[in-house]
C-alpha cells in the first residue's frame, strides 16, 4: 500500500501582510504533479487545511481545485481531516455525497467511527480519519469521561481501532500534539490554560500514524508516528526546515517505510546577516533576491533608513532582527501582536484598562472563556 501523507496546509495564510495564495498554489501544483507520478493507493491530509475558521474565498477556490484534480483526475482517494484551525461543520459540509467520488473530508467528531478502507494485493488497508475535537466536544459526542486531551484522543483511538476487523492493517489520520514533538513559532496552541500534549500511547495498536499540528517534518514516540510537516516555512524561525511530504509504504506484515519529497517554493523563507553595504551590493546579485528575508544587520549606530535601502533589492524583505542588547530592547518593547495568544492579548488590555494584572482567579476565568469562544468558532464558524 503506497500513500501520501501531507497536512497544515493553512489556506488563506498571511504573512507579514501578504497574503500567500499565490505560493500556496504554487507548492500545491508539484503536489498534485507528484500525486500523478508516484500513482498513490491514498493520499491523506492530517489537519489545518485553512488558516482559520471562515476562509478567504481565495482559499476556497484553490482548496476545491487541488482536491478536484487529486480525486477526480487523478482517481486517488482522498482522506481530510479538520484541525484546530479548520471550521468541522464548513470543512466536512457534503462529506457524505463528497464520499461518492473519492473525497472522504471527516470535520466533526460523529456517534459512530467511520474508517475507510483501500485494497491493495494484500486486503485492504483502514484509514482511520480521527479530527480534532476538544475534550468537551468528546464527552458530548461520545458520552465518556474525558478530562483533557490525553483522554479524549485515547477514546477516540480506541472506538477507531474497534471499528477495524481484528489481524487488519489500519492508519490513524489525526492532528495533535504528541509529546517530545519539536514545536514550531507559526503553530496556534492547541489549549489555553491546560496540557495540550498526548503520550505517543493513545496510537497503540496501529501501523502508521499519520499526524497534523506541528509544521516541521520528524518522527514522534517512534518511527510509525509522523508529523508530515507544513508545505511552506510559516515563520522565519522556520528557515532551517526542509519542506516536504510523507511517501508511505505500507507492506503485507504492517511495516511502514517512509520516504519524505521534498517541495520546492516559489519564494524561500531565508534569514541574511551582515553589514548594510555589504548585503546591498550581495543582493544586486543575488539570484533569489525576491525570496522573504528576515536581516540581522552588524551595523554599529544608527542608520537612515535601512530597511528602504535594502528593498531596492531585496523587494521582500520583511522583517529586521535585532542583535545589540540596546537595539533588541528597544526592539522588544514595540510588541509583536501576531505572535501573543489571545489570552496574552486580554491580559495586556486588562492591565492597561485597569492598572493591575490579572489574579490567578480572573485568569482561570479569561482562560475559560477563550477557550469556550474558540471551540464554537471551531464547530459553527462563529
Amino acid at each position: 500500500m503506497r500513500f501520501l501523507h501531507t497536512a497544515d496546509w493553512h489556506l488563506g495564510r498571511i504573512f507579514y501582510n501578504l497574503h500567500l495564495t499565490d505560493d500556496q498554489a504554487y507548492v500545491l501544483e508539484q503536489f498534485v504533479a507528484l500525486a500523478r507520478e508516484a500513482r498513490p493507493d491514498a493520499i491523506v491530509i492530517a489537519g489545518d487545511v485553512y488558516d482559520r475558521a471562515v476562509p478567504p474565498p481565495e482559499a476556497v477556490s484553490l482548496l476545491g481545485e487541488t482536491l478536484s484534480r487529486l480525486a477526480l483526475d487523478c482517481k486517488v482517494p482522498v482522506i481530510v481531516i479538520a484541525g484546530n484551525h479548520d471550521s468541522p461543520e464548513r470543512l466536512g459540509f457534503g462529506g457524505r455525497v463528497l464520499a461518492r467520488q473519492r473525497l472522504h473530508v471527516v470535520g466533526q467528531v460523529a456517534a459512530e467511527a467511520a474508517p475507510v478502507a483501500v485494497a491493495d494485493e494484500h486486503g485492504p488497508v483502514y484509514f482511520c480519519p480521527i479530527p480534532y475535537a476538544e475534550p468537551a466536544v468528546v464527552r458530548e459526542r461520545l458520552g465518556v469521561e474525558a478530562a483533557g486531551h490525553e483522554a479524549a484522543l485515547t477514546a477516540l483511538t480506541a472506538r477507531a481501532c474497534a471499528a477495524v476487523p481484528a489481524g487488519a492493517r489500519k492508519v490513524a489520520v489525526a492532528h495533535a500534539f504528541v509529546t517530545g514533538g519539536v514545536a514550531s513559532e507559526s503553530e496556534r496552541p492547541l489549549a489555553v490554560g491546560a496540557v495540550p500534549t498526548v503520550g505517543a500511547a493513545v496510537f497503540a495498536g496501529f501501523d502508521y500514524v499519520a499526524l497534523g499540528h506541528l509544521h516541521q517534518a520528524q518522527q514522534a514516540g517512534g518511527a510509525h508516528i509522523r508529523y508530515a510537516g507544513s508545505p511552506l516555512k510559516y515563520s522565519f524561525a522556520e528557515a532551517g526546515h526542509r519542506k516536504s511530504v510523507a511517501l508511505v509504504e505500507l507492506d503485507a506484515a504492517g511495516q511502514a517505510a517512509v520516504e519524505e519529497v521534498a517541495l520546492t517554493p516559489r519564494r524561500d523563507v531565508r534569514c541574511v546577516e551582515g553589514f548594510l553595504e555589504e548585503l546591498i551590493a550581495g543582493g544586486a546579485t543575488d539570484a533569489h533576491a525576491d525570496d522573504y528575508i528576515a536581516v540581522k544587520l552588524k551595523d554599529a549606530g544608527a542608520l537612515l533608513d535601512p530597511m528602504g535601502k535594502l528593498r531596492r533589492v531585496y523587494p521582500n524583505v520583511l522583517h529586521r532582527i535585532f542583535e545589540e542588547p540596546a537595539l533588541a530592547a528597544a526592539a522588544a518593547t514595540r510588541t509583536d501582536h501576531r505572535r501573543q495568544s489571545e489570552a496574552e492579548l486580554f491580559a495586556a488590555f486588562f492591565a492597561q484598562v485597569t492598572g493591575r494584572g490579572l489574579s490567578e482567579a480572573e485568569a482561570a476565568a479569561a482562560a475559560g472563556l477563550i477557550e469556550a469562544f474558540g471551540r464554537r468558532e471551531r464547530e459553527v464558524g462563529a
